[in-house]
């Protein structure tokens, strides 16, 4: 009975779309959750539309909260073109700030389309940890309960027992090693629309990929089959297949395409080049778990960028 009385309750606080048709709508492609106040969200705009994201908030609901109020809420700012990114960074700017006005690291500033919530007191949407759960919706801030979920990151309504969400299916993903929390989080690129379900079991691994804490290489782009530009026409016609991905560390990784391959380079989060080889198969023995960037050269010039995760 509780748990129907906590549904309630959320779906009461702001309303749910009963469907959005894949491609149609905004929805969260990272999660940063970093050290001190590296905190950002990256928005994905896979439609063929500008959008105004003035139209959109974003919400945090703390610790297991049901609902929020506009204190909890901001409404973002700016346009976003199709297949482009939006990167909200929290606005901790000052060098010689600290404690809990630490400034943002520079790299992750440089990335930002904008920055958000200076003062706690007056919005705290963006100092969410990795047990808070973090809605994209369209409305206004000042009418919360009309709004419309395009999003959810997390679950509404559940604070996370080990302090974030993780890949333990045994405890409903509560316990165990922490996904949400000092990681940075990718949506993978077969995810086509946002989770607009509040409160429905939260696996993290089945549409992100979790990579450690203060990584945001990929922050400011995301790859996405909404583009209608995978890997097979992305390169005119170059299909590949690389297995498998996520890989355990140890494993070789092989690599499969229509067209001869005549380099592939490794690049870790850092973007420190870490292998270069010829052969077609990546020996991961000498690399270690996380995600690396896979730049793929063919014969003819051709190039094809993927992503390879080790575990």
């Amino acid at each position: 009975m509780k748990k129907i009385l906590l549904s309630v309750t959320v779906l009461f606080s702001i309303s749910v779309n009963a469907q959005i048709m894949d491609c149609s709508e905004l929805f969260i492609s990272e999660y940063v959750e970093g050290s001190g106040n590296n905190k950002a969200l990256e928005i994905y705009n896979p439609t063929s539309q500008d959008i105004d994201l003035a139209l959109y908030m974003i919400i945090r609901y703390s610790n297991g909260a049901t609902s929020a109020s506009s204190g909890n809420a901001i409404q973002l700012e700016g346009m976003i073109a199709p297949n482009d990114v939006h990167v909200g960074v929290i606005e901790k700017l000052n060098p010689s700030g600290s404690g809990n006005e630490v400034p943002v690291a520079t790299i992750l500033q440089s990335s930002a389309d904008a920055f958000y919530c200076p003062d706690y007191n007056i919005s705290n949407a963006w100092y969410f940890n990795g047990n808070d759960a973090v809605v994209l919706a369209r409305g206004s801030v000042n009418d919360i309960p009309n709004s419309i979920i395009v999003d959810v990151f997390g679950k509404v309504g559940e604070d996370p027992a080990s302090g974030a969400w993780t890949a333990d299916a045994a405890s409903g993903f509560t316990q165990g090693a922490w996904w949400t929390m000092n990681h940075t989080l990718i949506r993978k690129n077969t995810v086509l629309t946002g989770d607009i379900n509040p409160v429905d079991l939260f696996n993290p691994s089945l549409e992100w990929d979790s990579i450690p804490e203060d990584s945001w290489l990929n922050l400011g782009s995301h790859i996405c089959d909404c583009q209608g530009t995978s890997a097979v026409n992305e390169t005119n016609e170059i299909s590949h297949i690389m297995y498998p991905n996520p890989a355990n560390e140890g494993a070789s990784v092989s690599i499969k395409a229509t067209e001869k391959i005549q380099k592939i380079e490794l690049t870790n989060i850092l973007g420190t080049k870490v292998l270069s080889t010829t052969n077609a198969t990546i020996l991961t023995s000498d690399l270690a778990k996380g995600m690396y960037v896979v730049n793929i050269q063919f014969i003819d010039g051709r190039k094809i960028c993927n992503k390879l995760i080790i575990e």
